[in-house]
């Protein structure tokens, strides 16, 4: 089995910074693409961004040129660095892990929280 544990949650104010981690344990071979999503109250979880392994990148429109996300394969950790936050961008960020033995299995973390203020 593979965990996903999530940290670097919290509150900030409006144009600031905050980077998230994403650390994955266990059969680390199972894992494929590893990406961000997130999650606001009543909302659908959304994708954020996303990273392969040979490193190609997605975002979303909403984040583009505001987050990156990177990847240290040797330590299983994937971050999402967060620049010019507003509030709409307060959600639960949940890690995301695509399993390359499981066609459309998908691990996931517990979730962090991210509070943006005004």
């Amino acid at each position: 089995q593979v965990q996903l544990v999530e940290s670097g949650g919290g509150l900030v104010q409006a144009g600031g910074s905050l980077r998230l981690s994403c650390k994955a344990s266990g059969r680390t071979y199972r894992i494929g693409a590893m990406g961000w999503y997130r999650q606001a109250p009543g909302r659908q979880r959304e994708l954020v961004a996303t990273f392969t392994r040979d490193s190609s990148t997605n975002y979303a429109d909403s984040v583009k040129g505001r987050f990156t996300i990177s990847r240290d394969n040797a330590k299983n950790t994937v971050y999402l660095q967060m620049n010019s936050l507003k509030p709409e961008d307060t959600a639960v960020y949940y890690c995301n892990a695509e399993s390359t033995v499981t066609t459309g299995y998908y691990y996931w973390g517990q979730g962090t929280q991210v509070t943006v203020s005004a």
